[in-house]
């Protein structure tokens, strides 16, 4: 009769590592470590080969074979192989499903980290290491972040697939028709020779946080930031001229901040792992580049879109017989706009 081998239990701490660290490690991850690469593989049935692709795909190092992965890690591999077997995601579809996911929570991760628990883990008494107040904090901060984010996701999926749903045809659950706009701050790189790191980081956050309240309040989608810059998206004209326009008067209104550019326009969009590509994506970034300071500018598309719902006039003459317009569109000259052609840009204001 065979007799079965004792549990290892977790390993020892290596050689530098800190032994709360490990502990908080395994609080998070809801267990010790256990599993070599090779040895997870081989319990999720995985080849060694696509294990270790979907590992890199979500943003995790190698590690040779050092005994650091837990039954979750085994779980994980399972499920995304289960679903390629089973015919649900194609390979390649799996491996930009782990990264794309492994790309958006590792941001959030540093997020909580660096501007959360820092700010949560002031020893409260004298003696006492931030480490040492981090693992009780964790310890009750874990399962209600942990609700919050898989309600945050399945609202946000259910928002994004009641958008795919509503498309006209296949095509437009990939290549889709939809308004773009960049807002850049005007004078960034000066800003960050005279600010201090702090002053930096607060003007940022200020501004990125200002940005997608007025993206989201308005029905627009934020796509990214980039310090200085966000790019979003709507799914119609007016949404987008709306949006833009209140970026410029809601951050001009903070003595704080430096002036604004916007740039929107209107087109065929390319969407892959939550981003936005193609010509209308270049065309909007080229024209916040040439708008003026707390300015906004949008292509002859979406002033067409905006004429045709009946929320700007095509003339000023035609502006004359009707109060019901909600936006004006004024042309400035056409200009060469490098890898794009001739290009006019209308500016965008409000009536009245």
């Amino acid at each position: 009769m065979a007799v079965a081998e004792a549990d290892p239990g977790p390993p020892e701490p290596t050689e530098g590592e800190d032994p709360l660290a490990l502990r908080i490690e395994q609080l998070i991850l809801g267990a010790g470590r256990q599993y070599t690469p090779f040895q997870a593989a081989r319990a999720a049935g995985v080849p060694m080969d696509l294990a270790s692709r979907f590992w890199r795909a979500m943003g995790f190092p190698d590690i040779g074979q050092a005994r650091a992965l837990t039954e979750a890690d085994v779980l994980a591999l399972r499920r995304l192989a289960g679903m390629v077997e089973a015919g649900l995601l194609s390979e390649s579809m799996a491996i930009q499903v782990a990264r794309s996911t492994g790309q958006t929570t590792a941001r959030l991760a540093d997020w909580q980290i660096d501007s959360f628990l820092e700010g949560l883990t002031e020893p409260p008494e004298p003696g006492m290491t931030r480490t040492e107040v981090a693992y009780p904090l964790v310890e009750l901060l874990l399962p209600e972040l942990q609700e919050f984010l898989v309600y945050v996701w399945r609202r946000q999926l259910a928002a994004a697939t009641g958008r795919v749903v509503q498309a006209q045809d296949d095509a437009e659950m990939v290549d889709r028709r939809l308004a773009v706009g960049f807002a850049d701050l005007v004078g960034f790189t000066r800003l960050t020779r005279r600010l201090e790191e702090e002053q930096l980081g607060e003007l940022v956050e200020a501004f990125e946080t200002t940005a997608a309240d007025q993206v989201a309040a308005h029905g627009g989608r934020l796509i990214k930031t980039l310090g200085d810059e966000v790019l979003f998206a709507a799914d119609d004209a007016g949404t987008a001229a709306e949006i833009g326009l209140r970026l410029v008067e809601t951050l001009g209104d903070d003595p704080m901040m430096p002036e604004l550019r916007v740039g929107i326009a209107f087109g065929t969009v390319t969407t892959r792992m939550g981003d936005v590509f193609g010509n209308t994506v270049n065309l909007a970034s080229r024209l916040t580049s040439i708008a003026p300071k707390d300015m906004v500018l949008v292509d002859g598309a979406l002033r067409e879109e905006l004429t045709a719902a009946g929320l700007a006039p095509r003339s000023e003459k035609a502006a004359e017989h009707s109060e019901a317009y909600r936006f004006a569109l004024q042309p400035l000259y056409q200009r060469p706009v490098r890898g794009l052609g001739i290009v006019e840009p209308w500016l965008l204001t409000r009536r009245g």
